[in-house]
């Protein structure tokens, strides 16, 4: 497999910098709720970005590289778009305002990108060194594919409610409303925190959870700590427009917990079929790889993953129509469904029984 030019990744690091800085600095001095236009325009922004940075992936270094980073960007932006069913449940819990929700999931992508970061880098350090790690991610993943299949969602209700939050909250001095933007304000004379503050580091801690289960999945796809966090990075940018974009499409795709859990799934067999393919451990086939174990290639783990996305969206959209028929509905529950009562057959009533005075 090709090295990766170390120029290429050093200007990608900058150049996504550069990005980044300029969409936080337009956030901050123009804060607003983008329109449905605005929000679809910057995700279709990001989306390009990300598949011309897979298209020099493939210039640069091959289809193997460049294959394993789509598989992984789209893993990672299915698993952070589960996230904004909880982004929206805590913004509603702290009341933050619509205009200054740009801002909270900006300043709450970048905490997360500087703690996936280091993440990422001891990860990535302890598969370099110990490759039985991969037993333990598989066991993890098939695990967490399981708790995502069962989840009844109850967690979710509750995100925000935690020990941390409830210990800032009780030790800062903290003022009852927002003042703006702002973190800090000044409340009779004295400086205190903004709800503000909580709510960006709620965002920043909740996301990490979420990377307990997303890094692992990626790792499982490709052994490059690049192509790990430049994933993870492409997957966050577009996600602050996403959530006001799907904001009110995400309770309509009901199957996309199940899709993920399937991706969850198939990643974690793969990366235990890879550990026992590389095995070291003295008390499995006595410390010898086991040469029948498949490795599972990029392009099967790609095809996997978008064709598992696309069945759940479709049968999401699928559901929802259904769901909203009300002779559907009906006919699921073996009801018959009522006629609509038209004007006519009003008039006819009423003169049935001689009233004057029908309420329609």
């Amino acid at each position: 497999m090709p090295t990766l030019p170390l120029a290429f990744e050093v200007g990608t690091f900058v150049v996504l910098g550069i990005i980044l800085l300029f969409d936080l600095l337009l956030v901050v001095k123009r804060p607003h709720e983008p329109s449905m236009k605005e929000a679809g325009l910057w995700v279709a922004f990001y989306v390009g970005l990300a598949l011309v940075f897979a298209a020099l992936m493939f210039v640069f270094t091959g289809p193997e590289y460049g294959g394993q980073f789509v598989a992984g960007w789209v893993t990672e932006y299915s698993l952070s778009i589960d996230n904004l069913f909880v982004f929206i449940i805590i913004m509603a819990r702290f009341s933050v305002p619509r205009k200054y929700q740009q801002e909270v999931l900006m300043v709450g992508i970048i905490i997360a990108l500087i703690l996936r970061g280091i993440f990422i880098a001891l990860g990535a350090a302890v598969i370099e060194n110990f490759s039985w790690i991969f037993y333990i991610f598989g066991a993890f993943l098939l695990y967490t594919a399981y708790k995502q299949a069962t989840d009844s969602g109850e967690d979710e209700e509750h995100a925000g409610d935690n020990k941390l939050i409830s210990k800032l909250k009780s030790v800062l001095p903290m003022s009852e409303s927002y003042d703006g933007n702002k973190i800090r304000t000044v409340v009779d004379g004295k400086k205190v925190f903004t709800p503000m503050l909580i709510v960006f580091v709620t965002i920043g801690l909740t996301d990490l959870l979420f990377a307990v289960d997303s890094i692992p999945a990626i790792f499982g796809l490709t052994q490059s700590a690049f192509i790990v966090f430049t994933a993870n990075i492409f997957a966050l940018m577009g996600l602050r427009q996403l959530y006001f974009l799907l904001g009110g499409l995400m309770t309509r795709l009901i199957y996309l917990k199940h899709a993920l859990s399937v991706i969850l799934a198939f990643i974690g067999v793969k990366l235990v079929l890879h550990a026992m393919h590389v095995n070291e451990l003295p008390f499995i086939n006595g410390g010898e790889h086991i040469e029948w174990a498949p490795e599972i290639p990029t392009f099967v783990s790609l095809a996997v993953i978008i064709a598992t996305i696309v069945i759940a969206v479709v049968a999401s959209l699928i559901r929802s129509r259904v769901t909203d028929n009300p002779a559907a509905r009906a006919d699921e529950k073996g009801e018959v469904a009522e006629a609509p009562v038209v004007d006519e057959d009003l008039d006819q009533a009423a003169g049935d029984v001689g009233a004057k005075d029908t309420r329609r």
